[in-house]
């Protein structure tokens, strides 16, 4: 798969709520996943350790209003896509998450994710 292919696949995966699926399927085993400075898992190394932040997220969470994923902007080895989701935390309330995900692939798997946006105070 080239680029824009993982793209696609990513973005149809993850608007399908199959995160872990895509995780599973389209990155590297040696994949580096970065989240904002200051946040809990800000370096995060391992296929099966992104699965485990993927899942400790979706623990946290009590209802899942709404995802919007925009399609991918693809160039080179990278592609980015923005994510907008209203979301309800369990014992934390309702909050709305907007981000911009940047990725790198090698070899048709995504080698690295990172993930801007606020965090909250």
């Amino acid at each position: 798969m080239n680029t824009q292919d993982v793209a696609n696949k990513l973005i149809q995966l993850c608007r399908e709520g199959k995160n872990v699926e895509a995780i599973d399927e389209l990155y590297a085993d040696d994949i580096i996943s970065h989240e904002p400075k200051g946040s809990d898992m800000e370096v995060t190394e391992g296929k099966a350790a992104v699965i485990n932040k993927n899942k400790l997220w979706f623990d946290m969470v009590e209802e899942i209003h709404s995802v919007i994923i925009s399609d991918p902007i693809v160039t080179g080895d990278f592609f980015a896509c923005a994510m907008d989701i209203d979301v309800t935390y369990k014992g934390m309330g309702r909050d709305t998450m907007n981000e911009i995900c940047v990725y790198e692939t090698e070899d048709g798997r995504i080698i690295s994710e990172r993930f801007h946006y606020s965090m909250q105070a």
